[in-house]
């Protein structure tokens, strides 16, 4: 993004307010252009009085502060509503935010992900089922987002890590500010081999109304959602109504009668949640869904630039680790476990050159297993 697109688009997210009106100044338009369109387009578009005062006069302390954040290290990034990447599901998702602070790989924002979410105060069982089905949904070749939070969310974001796969944190808090502050290891962890999202700027501290708003960015980067255990006030059920709101799959997994973290999860499953009791059930599911977003993701490959001429790529990808893959890819359907005893290579590795060859036409999946696509 050009420095100027990135100062209106601070500006644009500083002036906080409704959202609505500031999506659709970025219609169509840069962040700079809206921010030169002036008084009378900010009417237009529907920013109110307050908006309108602090587009005009703005928090120069903050502005110092995420640049500062973005400009301080690599693998930082912002991401407006106006930008091709920004993730193709939130922008379907409730209410998607104007933009999103980003530390870690934006790009993981597009893979298939499954939320995992449950109580701050979890039993050691809600515990290791959270790690046991963050695993293996990587394994499956899915992403796990959760909210960073203690007990569920720490333990899918460690189950997820630990196989070898790829994770997301959605924080309520600035992108910097991990909370609680005893996973900051976590934080750092997720960052260096996944992505941690806010929409909050830099420095934004942790305020109990933040948290909810978190749970709909959460909610809207997934294909579904998971719920692990939850009492009947919980902010996991929060999240899991919002997936429904936005048309997503919602699973829940049951418990005793007598457990209190069991009734959120009894009420989601009245209310239409999955019952599971297995990954493999929220795979199987999940898996033809995955297959919209591979339409997104080729559509905006489509858009992109197009490259200069060239040679053509040979049929197998043309990088040692790429070759090794498709050295064990054939016309027999081969399951991730498989490939990864094979190539040695990690979950992580193996889902995103699988997503490529996918979307290049190389390589087909049904049921979590892989072929070469017949010629």
């Amino acid at each position: 993004m050009r420095p100027d697109d990135t100062d209106a688009l601070l500006r644009l997210v500083l002036c906080a307010g409704p959202l609505a009106p500031r999506r659709a100044l970025l219609e169509g338009r840069t962040p700079a252009q809206a921010l030169a369109g002036g008084p009378p387009l900010w009417r237009a578009a529907g920013l109110d009085p307050i908006q309108q005062q602090a587009l005009q006069a703005p928090d120069r302390a903050a502005l110092a502060r995420a640049r500062a954040w973005l400009e301080a290290a690599p693998g930082r990034h912002l991401l407006g509503w106006h930008d091709p990447d920004y993730p193709a599901l939130l922008r379907r998702g409730p209410s998607p935010p104007l933009a999103l602070f980003v530390a870690g790989d934006p790009a993981r924002l597009w893979h298939p992900a499954v939320a995992v979410v449950g109580s701050r105060a979890a039993s050691a069982g809600g515990r290791e089922n959270a790690a046991r089905f963050a695993a293996a949904f990587v394994r499956q070749g899915l992403a796990v987002g959760s909210g960073l939070a203690a007990g569920i969310d720490t333990a899918a974001h460690l189950g997820a890590l630990e196989a070898g796969g790829l994770t997301v944190a959605v924080l309520g808090t600035g992108v910097d500010v991990p909370y609680p502050r005893s996973n900051r290891g976590l934080y750092a962890r997720i960052a260096e081999t996944g992505a941690v999202v806010s929409e909050h700027p830099p420095g934004t501290p942790a305020r109990r109304a933040q948290f909810p708003s978190r749970n709909r960015i959460l909610a809207g980067l997934s294909l579904g959602t998971l719920v692990v255990e939850a009492a009947l006030r919980s902010g996991a059920l929060i999240t899991a109504r919002q997936a429904a709101e936005a048309g997503r799959e919602v699973f829940a997994l049951p418990g005793s009668i007598h457990h209190p973290l069991a009734r959120g999860c009894h009420v989601l499953l009245r209310e239409g949640a999955a019952l599971v009791e297995d990954p493999e059930e929220v795979a199987a599911v999940l898996a033809p869904l995955a297959a919209s977003l591979a339409e997104a993701l080729r559509a905006r490959l489509a858009a992109a630039p197009p490259a200069p001429p060239g040679p053509a790529a040979p049929a197998p990808p043309d990088t040692p680790l790429h070759q090794r893959l498709w050295k064990h890819l054939g016309p027999d359907p081969i399951c991730m476990d498989q490939l990864v005893a094979r190539t040695g290579l990690t979950p992580a590795e193996l889902s995103s050159m699988l997503l490529l060859m996918e979307l290049e036409g190389r390589v087909v999946v049904e049921h979590g297993r892989y072929t070469r696509k017949a010629s």
